[in-house]
């Protein structure tokens, strides 16, 4: 990955790239607008003959003004075309109005996001989330998250779980290949480790430790599937270093939850970790660093994540790059063993040892 050694645009390019960043919240919810008043729907069942915007008033029944508006803002943007005042989508309007990838990305931008960021300059200046006030008072976004209203709950799970379901069924075998016995699940979430790992092995055990609000989330899905006899729950609060790790464990598995954390609590949580772990067993962390990415825009998107955890978040971590992140695993007494890039959409899977 060599994506930001070199700085390629022409001055004219660099000026007209400006005016994008200048008015990039327009862009943004002009888009948006178009997606979800299903005004890209319209033009994309028009096909190659194209659509007038008056013919998508009356196939809506939406206001002229604002079609008028939106449309003329789309082409801008670049997800239409018009010819003889008949619309049609372009490549990346077809993108907008049908990428899944796409559409939970710009769901929690908004949803999650949007607001917030209005307070990234203070975030950063106080090392706190200022923007998370948008929902109210909580420490943390994790802490927010089960009283969160409906809608940004469904944006910020579909966001964390796509990007790490995916990556599942490729690291299940690597996991499980020393048939651990009991496992530890750090940050489980609503409990699909837990679930898909019973599944791959039948004689595991696993533990999931999160906030009182993810467990109780976790608990009913795994109840509501009968897996209770092989999945236990431990409730604490891990940025509390008084409150010990439950112990004797096989395996630690973390998947995107140590880019919850700053530097410091990284090795905080890795150093008990260590305790926890018996002294062959492994801990296997999954994260999609941005530096390990096949694509400029993947990494793009890591690094624009990280103003999520400045501004909502927690204020302190980000989407980490891979050397600075080994650093701080081994800065806590572990050996990274094993490195196995290229998982699911943008993960790499690090097996760490005891040194």
């Amino acid at each position: 990955m060599n994506f930001f050694s070199k700085d390629t645009k022409t001055a004219l390019q660099a000026k007209e790239y400006a005016q994008w960043i200048a008015f990039a919240p327009m862009v943004f919810q002009a888009t948006r607008a178009l997606r979800d008043f299903e005004i890209l729907s319209a033009v994309h069942q028009s096909g190659k003959k194209g659509i007038t915007i008056e013919d998508v008033c009356e196939k809506l029944k939406f206001p002229y003004y604002g079609a008028r508006v939106l449309m003329e803002a789309g082409l801008g943007i670049g997800l239409l075309i018009v010819n003889d005042d008949k619309y049609t989508l372009t490549k990346t309007g077809y993108v907008i109005l049908t990428d899944q990838l796409t559409r939970v990305n710009l769901d929690f931008s908004h949803d999650v996001c949007y607001e917030g960021l209005f307070a990234l300059d203070k975030s950063i200046l106080n090392g706190k989330p200022e923007g998370l006030k948008v929902f109210g008072t909580w420490k943390t976004v994790y802490e927010a998250l089960a009283h969160l209203n409906p809608q940004v709950q469904k944006s910020w799970f579909a966001f964390d779980h796509y990007y790490s379901d995916d990556s599942f069924p490729e690291v299940l075998p690597h996991v499980y290949k020393n048939k651990p016995k009991k496992l530890l699940d750090i940050g489980g979430n609503t409990g699909k480790w837990a679930i898909a790992s019973t599944k791959h092995d039948a004689d595991v055990h696993v533990t999931i430790m999160d906030l009182p609000g993810q467990t109780d989330m976790a608990k009913k899905n795994i109840d509501a599937l009968g897996l209770s006899n092989r999945v236990d729950f431990y409730q604490t609060n891990i940025l509390d270093e008084s409150l010990p790790f439950p112990k004797g464990f096989d395996a630690i598995w973390m998947s995107q939850f140590l880019d919850c954390f700053s530097d410091s609590e990284i090795i905080s949580i890795l150093t008990r970790c260590n305790k926890a772990l018996n002294d062959n067993g492994s801990v296997y962390i999954l994260e999609p660093f941005w530096d390990n990415q096949r694509f400029e825009a993947a990494a793009f998107s890591l690094q624009m994540t990280s103003l999520y955890f400045t501004a909502i978040a927690n204020g302190n971590s980000q989407m980490y790059n891979s050397s600075i992140f080994i650093k701080l695993v081994e800065k806590s007494g572990f050996v990274v063993d094993e490195i196995i890039p290229g998982v699911g959409v943008s993960h790499t899977l690090l097996k760490c040892r005891k040194k």
